[in-house]
């Protein structure tokens, strides 16, 4: 859906002269999404708003028909080779022409009234430089799935409500003015599209939380349960692998897998990946008891 202007003809989201400038640019990064991303875009289509929007579907090397499917339900689809969720939110966000710059994933859905939501707030606070607002997993997730995003975000509430600091967006819902943006760490994997764009955001002005404009995203991610998604995906792929990327300044750990159904890796490749993890995990594990052996050692 691109309700600014038609998309340039060679996909690459230019502008036409004297075409309307758009409220809203939504920026989606895609591999492989075929199958989740006709539901986002129906769900974009169906919104509220009144004012003009363009969907940007960045495909970042897809092998399937995501672009064909972006096309057909008239996203502007720009393409970036190289690999990476911050890769693709730059490219997007470089080509982006709305005044509001709105983040979120293919496989995620909102109620009607989500623009209009960030759009009031963001007109009734002029010097906001960006909005955030929880997320929630689908119907179909696992009863655990329903409990850690109602504390996260309720945490995230009370905390900006007592002190006025946001400390935590998620990606798949993240709306900043395009005068504020600081550009993404492209050499960070995971949480640098959400943890490090905040930190950076933060610096240009004021951060607002709206805990009542939520999206609802896919528990694809969560099909190898509880333990993998705290110590892999949580502990390895985001929090580890974000202070150190961070530290280094260059991808020391790469992205966690891609979770889809109809692109699942062959077995021999899934299990050296599960053995490379645990080697990784225990490894850390084997380095922080150390560290904190010595610790204790220096301070007794």
């Amino acid at each position: 859906m691109e309700r600014g202007w038609p998309a340039a003809a060679d996909g690459s989201g230019s502008t036409p002269s004297g075409a309307v400038r758009p409220r809203f640019s939504v920026v989606i990064p895609a591999l492989n999404e075929e199958l989740c991303l006709p539901g986002c875009l129906r769900s974009l289509a169906g919104q509220d708003f009144d004012g003009e929007v363009e969907v940007i579907v960045v495909d970042n090397n897809s092998t399937d028909q995501t672009a064909a499917v972006a096309r057909s339900h008239g996203a502007v689809v720009v393409h970036e080779p190289r690999p990476g969720v911050c890769w693709a939110r730059q490219r997007g966000t470089e080509v982006a022409r709305g005044d509001v710059v709105v983040s979120t994933d293919a496989d995620t859905t909102f109620d009607p009234g989500w623009l209009t939501g960030i759009d009031r707030v963001l007109w009734e606070h002029p010097s906001y430089v960006a909005v955030g607002g929880p997320c929630a997993f689908t119907a179909d997730s696992p009863f655990w799935a329903k409990v850690y995003p109602r504390a996260l975000f309720g945490a995230v509430a009370f905390v900006h409500r007592t002190t006025g600091r946001v400390f935590y967006v998620t990606a798949t819902n993240l709306a900043f003015r395009r005068e504020a943006w600081p550009g993404y760490d492209t050499q960070m994997t995971q949480g640098g599209d959400e943890v490090d764009l905040l930190r950076r955001l933060r610096r240009r002005g004021p951060v607002h939380f709206d805990r009542h404009n939520p999206t609802f995203t896919s528990a694809r991610r969560l099909e190898r349960g509880l333990a993998y998604n705290l110590v892999v995906t949580f502990f390895v792929y985001y929090l580890l692998a974000y202070w150190l990327n961070r530290i280094a300044g260059r991808p020391l750990i790469g992205t966690a897998p891609a979770f889809r159904r109809h692109h699942r890796p062959s077995s021999p490749v899934l299990w050296a990946r599960r053995l490379v993890l645990a080697s990784t995990v225990f490894l850390l594990g084997a380095l922080l008891f150390r560290t904190g052996v010595y610790v204790a050692g220096l301070v007794w």
